[in-house]
């Protein structure tokens, strides 16, 4: 009798033991029905086409508002521009005097040539390794959801922020942003949220460790133009229209090896330079069949793409365009179409302190290592983000795109993300915003405003 009974005893202990043991190598079910609903999210989110020139805004908010309701955070739909709708959440904290956190996510994606593309841009198609493809994969509709999904395992987890957490999905950042972020970042809106630290997006790193930027470089966008004597085709002319732009031409094709030589070198990271690029060439007389052949133009004009990082000296630029690109001796003139300040409305350069000035930065870095994640040396962003925005306000603004290992494709063919690394980003972003809502220490700026 005693001897059953222990019998049974072991062989419920070697049930249990067996059942645990099982626990231990396959996660619960639950877990991995979880992770299922967090990709399928995902790729729900992606195929909806929001591509310029005419993104489906509508139905994106409509996804972007059940996912609200299912986690219970507080939304409203802005419209600062008519048919462009901006969808802000709100997860209140405990102590709302506190600054808040804006975690900032744009919906729209850039076009696709989809016969270049293995599967189709908004099918977000799943491969048999885990890559999921789709337009804005990278470029960010992956960080908006991650952004998401974090939060829902922090609900889950029973965590209370005390700083209130916003989320925002802007519209037109592939455009520009004007009728979006620079909005918002202007309305009373924001204004009234008492935003304290900004996340936007930031790049995908084919290597380990995350890529975090502090600073971004302006767009000058600048036309050359070049005047001269007309004349016969066969004639050679001094100063010529088409002579005196091939000089300026050449000029900046010699700065801008210059620059890119640091780059290839080493010396410099691409968002330390200052990059330039033809846009156009323009000169020549139309004719029915093309351009008349035995007339040089009088006039002659090329456009560059220059973008400036904060850390660069904008006097020097701008005298190196006035007596070696576009010199008036030359008859030569130029004009900005388009010139983004390098300075805050303070006066002061547009970068986010990445050092112990700034606790959101080494919050980030302590979050980033917590969940496991290296993180890179800080970089300018060599292109614009919606960021740009708020650091002119004098907020500090980090961008930051949870990719690591994955070959940069953002605007690309086949932009894919794989999906354990989507998974991986979304553990990153659950330790930040962890760390961002529970930080309650003041900072320098938090003191500064409290004073004002």
């Amino acid at each position: 009798m005693v001897t059953n009974r222990i019998r049974r005893f072991y062989s419920y202990l070697l049930l249990l033991l067996h059942i645990c043991f099982l626990f231990i190598l396959n996660p619960a079910s639950s877990s991995t029905e979880d992770t299922a609903a967090a990709i399928s999210r995902f790729r729900e989110f992606l195929q909806i086409n929001t591509s310029q020139p005419s993104p489906d805004y509508a139905k994106a908010t409509n996804f972007l508002l059940s996912q609200a309701k299912s986690l219970s955070l507080e939304s409203q739909t802005l419209e600062f521009v008519k048919s462009k709708p901006l969808v802000l959440l709100k997860w209140p904290g405990s102590n709302p005097q506190l600054p808040s956190i804006l975690l900032n996510s744009h919906t729209d994606v850039v076009p696709s040539e989809t016969n270049k593309w293995s599967y189709h841009p908004f099918s977000a198609h799943l491969d048999s390794h885990g890559k999921i493809f789709a337009r804005g994969s990278q470029d960010m509709k992956c960080v908006g959801m991650q952004y998401l999904e974090a939060i829902r395992r922090l609900k889950a987890s029973g965590f209370q922020p005390v700083r209130t957490v916003y989320l925002s999905f802007v519209p037109d950042e592939e455009i520009g942003g004007h009728d979006g972020a620079k909005k918002f970042a202007e309305s009373d809106v924001f204004k009234n949220m008492n935003v304290g630290i900004v996340l936007d997006e930031g790049l995908a790193s084919p290597t380990e460790s995350y890529r975090a930027f502090y600073a971004e470089r302006c767009p000058w966008w600048l036309v050359i133009k070049a005047r001269g004597a007309p004349g016969h085709g066969a004639k050679l002319y001094d100063n010529s229209a088409m002579e005196n732009l091939f000089k300026s031409i050449e000029s900046v094709r010699r700065f801008r090896a210059s620059q890119f030589d640091l780059v290839k070198a080493g010396l410099k990271a691409e968002g330390e330079v200052v990059s330039v690029n033809m846009a156009f060439l323009k000169a020549g007389t139309p004719s029915p069949n093309g351009f008349v052949m035995n007339l040089q133009p009088s006039e002659a004009e090329a456009g560059f793409d220059i973008r400036v990082p904060p850390t660069a000296e904008a006097e020097s630029l701008e005298r190196r365009i006035t007596e070696e690109w576009a010199p008036a001796s030359r008859n030569m003139t130029f004009e900005f179409k388009h010139r983004v300040s390098m300075l805050s409305k303070f006066g002061k350069p547009i970068l986010t302190a990445t050092d112990s000035s700034n606790p959101w930065w080494s919050l980030l870095e302590e979050a980033v290592r917590k969940a496991n994640g290296k993180l890179g040396k800080p970089e300018i962003f060599p292109a614009s983000t919606d960021a740009r925005y708020f650091r002119e306000l004098g907020l500090p603004a980090i961008g930051f795109s949870p990719m690591a290992n994955t070959p940069l494709l953002l605007h690309d063919h086949n932009e894919f993300l794989h999906q354990d690394e989507y998974l991986k980003g979304i553990d990153i972003y659950e330790s930040i915003i962890k760390s961002y809502a529970s930080y309650v220490q003041h900072t320098r700026d938090e003191v500064l405003r409290d004073e004002l």
